[in-house]
């Protein structure tokens, strides 16, 4: 992965600061979310499945393709970024961030706003839509939180794991996702999504 360059974590810090008071997250804290088991549950389905997490702090980098249409070829951007997490809501903070600056995205479980130095304030119902509406990107941004967590999303189907138990695949609506992760780690360290039309995220996670 891309070195962060110094100002960019220094950033990263100023930005962990303002979703710990924000958010109420403490740095470095990961706790795990207990999960219920329901009769019509399978046990290994249970077992196999890590625990999604309420809490986390990531960063990395994102790139975002979008395929060709009749006017241009395809497209994409990229972006460094930081990102906060506790229950359904979230912070994120896009450095270099695809075409529009520096932006910020927050989501309090029920409505996004998105404020870059080039579309002002914008607001949504999620944040799919949202990011849509400012970038023309699209991004599987409330399928991340359980793909971060090596989980499939609860809307997700055919998940597949390795021999270790880790999520390496899994299909939400349109979008396909595959996963990295380094040596015997549980999280996984990329996160890769295509749609068939041609739209592509690719995400890689510092946990």
């Amino acid at each position: 992965m891309s070195v962060i360059t110094t100002s960019y974590k220094l950033n990263k810090v100023t930005l962990f600061t303002a979703m710990a008071a924000a958010l109420v997250i403490t740095s470095g804290c990961q706790s795990l979310k207990t999960a219920s088991a329901t009769t019509n549950q399978p046990t290994t389905t249970i077992q196999e499945q890590p625990q999604k997490l309420e809490t986390f702090n990531i960063t990395g980098k994102i790139g975002v393709t979008m395929p060709a249409n009749d006017t241009t070829g395809a497209q994409g951007g990229s972006a460094f970024y930081a990102w906060g997490q506790q229950d359904d809501r979230f912070a994120i903070e896009l450095i270099g961030a695809l075409g529009i600056g520096k932006t910020n995205i927050e989501y309090d479980g029920q409505t996004a706003t998105l404020v870059s130095e080039k579309t002002g304030s914008l607001t949504a119902n999620d944040p799919e839509t949202l990011l849509k509406k400012a970038t023309g990107w699209q991004a599987p941004i409330s399928q991340m939180p359980y793909w971060i967590s090596g989980r499939p999303a609860p809307s997700d189907s055919a998940p597949e794991m390795d021999a270790q138990k880790r999520l390496i695949s899994s299909v939400n609506g349109e979008w396909t996702a595959s996963f990295t992760y380094k040596g015997n780690d549980k999280l996984p360290s990329k996160i890769s999504a295509v749609q068939p039309q041609g739209n592509k995220v690719v995400m890689t996670i510092n946990h």
